[in-house]
């Protein structure tokens, strides 16, 4: 980075013990960015794998946090674009490897379309199939069809219109969600909308920021101008049964703070159904298969904290 420059791109990066693949994804930010204005800030919240310590001896050219708590995604987030100097701000994952010229080709691509507010690039999986990162909003409608299977349904494609099915991300379109894996925004768009909503602690927070920057008149993108590989859940899949609670949280949330509780009870009422009908059949299935009983364990759990998720979602709207 050549600081006399300025900085053009700040890459944001929180972490919650995810020191190995941390440092793989720090190592392919240092070599897509050598030599170009670019500053890198690492949030660690509070990771009791030793993260922090190994991102200040190993990577010493990047900006760290260390939070004495796990404030959440969007809190950690927020610390970060706070202290972010770049014209461009990328929220990125620490699971995930940047490939490429991708990020200065979605900086191009901002450029050269002044109406978009923020975007997405193709993601993958670690076996480099695509991995879906952008969506519609998650409706009332939508969410049936996803909880009531149809949306997996291949025919007719209308049912899949939620995740956006039978699209490989190979061309450009206008979507109404980017995932926080990679977000790429301009700076303007964050002084006009503000940050993330720290009410999210886990899932919700980015459709929300999404929405917001859509309500603001900005176009929100998907463009296929490089890949980066997302693991996918390297913290969230420690939370177990808790992390599903936490999306379910979220998903609440997010109805009530645009929809009110009407439509937040809809929602809850619809999720309970979906988990309920899998603790249920995976009950039913424990009766002859062993394996069964660690999924059936995992629904209860989720259905024991239901009345926690609305008290929870409604007693933080602003």
């Amino acid at each position: 980075m050549n600081a006399s420059q300025g900085i053009e791109l700040s890459i944001l990066i929180v972490s919650w013990n995810t020191r190995e693949i941390l440092r793989d994804c720090l190592n392919s930010v240092r070599w897509a960015t050598n030599g170009r204005a670019a500053e890198v800030i690492v949030v660690d919240n509070a990771s009791e794998d030793g993260s922090a310590d190994m991102v200040e001896r190993e990577f010493p050219e990047v900006r760290l946090v260390r939070s004495e708590t796990n404030t959440g995604f969007a809190a950690g987030n927020n610390i970060a674009l706070r202290m972010a100097r770049g014209r461009w701000l990328l929220l990125l994952n620490s699971d995930t490897v940047v490939l490429g010229d991708v990020l200065w080709s979605s900086i191009e691509y901002l450029r050269e379309n002044p109406a978009v507010g923020a975007m997405g690039c193709r993601v993958l999986n670690p076996d480099l199939t695509m991995q879906p990162t952008c969506f519609r909003y998650p409706s009332v409608l939508n969410l049936a069809l996803l909880t009531s299977g149809l949306g997996r349904v291949p025919w007719p494609r209308t049912l899949g219109r939620y995740q956006m099915r039978g699209w490989q991300r190979d061309d450009e379109r206008e979507v109404d969600v980017v995932t926080g894996c990679y977000l790429l925004l301009r700076r303007e768009v964050y002084e006009a909308v503000g940050g993330l909503d720290e009410s999210f602690f886990f899932c919700g927070e980015e459709t929300d920021w999404c929405r917001r920057i859509r309500a603001a008149g900005w176009q929100l993108r998907f463009a296929p101008v490089g890949e980066i590989i997302h693991l996918g859940n390297a913290s969230g899949r420690k939370w177990s049964s808790r992390r599903d609670v936490l999306l379910t949280t979220g998903l609440v949330r997010l109805h009530f703070k645009h929809g009110g509780p009407l439509r937040a009870r809809v929602v809850w009422a619809m999720l309970w159904g979906f988990n309920a009908s899998r603790w249920l059949g995976w009950s039913l299935a424990s009766l002859f298969r062993t394996d069964a009983r660690v999924r059936r364990e995992h629904f209860r759990g989720v259905l024991s904290h239901f009345g926690d998720v609305w008290a929870r979602a409604s007693s933080c709207v602003a």
